[in-house]
C-alpha cells in the first residue's frame, strides 16, 4: 500500500507577520488590504529538514570561522545527477557564502570582459545594475516571441571577442524554460568568440512537471570551459534570507581567478549556516520540492486560465507570471499603480526588466491556497 504524500501545509494559511519579510513590508495599508506579489519570494512554509538542521546547529553555541566542507561538492554533483540527470564533476563546484547576485558581480570581476556584456530584454534587472556597478558597458538584446512565448535570440547574443553573455535560465520574468538546443547553440557561439556565458539558473530546480531544465555546463559539451552555471537553494527552498549559492565552473583557471577576487572582498568558500542550509535542503528536500512543484503548477493553471491572452509567455518553471497590462485593461504607463488601486495587488513593474518589459507586470504566485483564492477573485474584477 502506497503511503499518502506528506502534507507540507501549502493549502493552509501561512502568516509571515513579525518575520521582517521584505515582501510584506511592501504591502502598505491595513492587514489584508494589499497582497504583495512583486518580490520573487515564496509565501509558503519551507522544508522541515532545513528548520531542523538550523535548530540543531544553534544548540552548539560556537559560531566562529568555519572551514568549507568538501563533501558539499559531491552533494551538489549528486543533486544534479539525481534531479536533472546530468553529470557534474565535483571539482567544478564552488560553494559560495553569498547570493547569486553577488556571485554574478564577482564573476564579472574574474572574467574581465573585453567588450560590452550582452543579455536579453526583458530580463532580470539585476544584470544591468551589476554591469553599471562594475563600470562595464552592456547591450540588451530583444527576445523573440512566438505563439508559445519567448525564444532566445541566439544570433543577436553573439558576443564581442573576449566578452560575456548573461542569461537567466529559466527566464526571469516569464518562467520560460529555454530549450537545450537554444542553450547549446548559444554556448557554442559564446565559446567561439572567446567569451564566457554565465547562466543564472536559480529557478532551474523549479521547472514544472512535463518540462526539462537544460543545465548550461552540461548542454555546452565541448564548450563547457567557457560556460558557468549558477544555482542556489535560496529560490528552490525559500531560504534567500540566508544567502548562499554554488557555481559550476569547469575552467580551473577561472575558478582560481574567482577565488582570488573573493578573497579580495573578504569571502571564502563555505560559511557556517550557509552550509547547514545547503546540505539539509539538497539531502532531504526532494519530497518537499515535489509537493511544491505540484502546488505551483496548479496555481499556474488557474491563473493562466483566468487571464488567457494577457499572459505574454506561458510559464514553465518557477512561480512568475508575466502579463500584458493593456490586455488586462490597465494603462501601460501606470499599470503597477492601477493594479494596486483597483485590486489591492502589488506587482513588479515591467520597466524594471529593461526596455522589453515596458507595459508588462510580473506577479509572484507562490502563495498559500487561501491567498491564491483571494488573488483570483481580485483579478477577476479586471476581466
Amino acid at each position: 500500500m502506497t503511503a499518502p504524500p506528506e502534507d507540507f501545509g501549502f493549502g493552509r494559511p501561512f502568516d509571515r507577520a513579525g518575520t521582517g519579510s521584505s515582501k510584506w513590508a511592501r504591502a502598505a495599508g491595513p492587514p489584508g488590504a494589499v497582497i504583495p506579489m512583486g518580490l520573487a519570494d515564496m509565501d509558503l512554509p519551507g522544508p522541515p529538514a532545513v528548520a531542523r538542521a538550523l535548530a540543531q546547529r544553534a544548540r552548539h553555541r560556537a559560531f566562529g570561522y568555519t572551514v568549507c566542507d568538501p563533501s558539499g561538492r559531491s552533494l551538489v554533483a549528486r543533486w544534479y545527477r539525481e534531479r536533472h540527470g546530468v553529470t557534474v564533476d565535483p571539482a567544478w563546484v564552488m560553494l559560495l557564502p553569498f547570493g547569486p547576485r553577488t556571485a554574478v558581480r564577482l564573476l564579472l570581476e574574474a572574467v574581465r570582459p573585453a567588450g560590452p556584456v550582452l543579455f536579453p530584454t526583458p530580463e532580470w534587472g539585476g544584470f544591468a545594475q551589476l554591469c553599471r556597478a562594475a563600470g562595464l558597458p552592456y547591450e540588451e538584446v530583444p527576445l523573440e516571441r512566438d505563439g508559445a512565448g519567448y525564444r532566445l535570440p541566439v544570433a543577436g547574443l553573439a558576443p564581442h571577442r573576449g566578452g560575456a553573455v548573461l542569461l537567466s535560465s529559466p527566464h526571469n520574468p516569464s518562467g520560460r524554460v529555454w530549450t537545450g538546443a537554444e542553450v547549446r547553440t548559444l554556448a557554442g557561439a559564446v565559446a567561439e568568440a572567446g567569451a564566457v556565458l554565465v547562466s543564472d539558473e536559480v529557478h532551474g530546480d523549479l521547472t514544472h512537471p512535463g518540462h526539462r531544465h537544460p543545465v548550461a555546463v552540461a548542454e555546452a559539451g565541448p564548450y563547457r570551459e567557457r560556460t558557468v552555471t549558477l544555482n542556489s537553494v535560496g529560490k528552490t527552498f525559500n531560504t534567500s534570507g540566508l544567502p548562499s549559492c554554488f557555481a559550476l565552473v569547469p575552467d580551473g583557471a577561472l575558478r582560481e581567478r574567482l577565488t582570488a577576487v573573493m578573497a579580495g572582498f573578504g569571502f571564502w568558500e563555505g560559511g557556517l549556516l550557509e552550509q547547514e542550509v545547503q546540505q539539509a535542503a539538497l539531502r532531504h528536500g526532494g519530497p518537499w520540492l515535489d509537493a511544491l512543484l505540484a502546488h505551483l503548477a496548479s496555481a499556474r493553471d488557474r491563473l493562466t486560465g483566468l487571464l488567457g491572452g494577457a499572459v505574454l509567455s506561458a510559464p514553465e518553471a518557477s512561480y512568475l507570471l508575466w502579463v500584458d497590462a493593456a490586455a488586462l485593461g490597465l494603462p501601460p504607463a501606470g499599470a503597477r499603480a492601477a493594479l494596486l488601486e483597483r485590486c489591492g495587488l502589488e506587482a513588479s513593474d515591467g520597466a524594471d526588466f529593461g526596455p522589453g518589459g515596458r507595459g508588462a507586470l510580473r506577479l509572484d504566485y507562490a502563495l498559500p491556497g487561501p491567498v491564491l483564492e483571494a488573488v483570483l477573485e481580485r483579478l477577476a474584477r479586471l476581466r
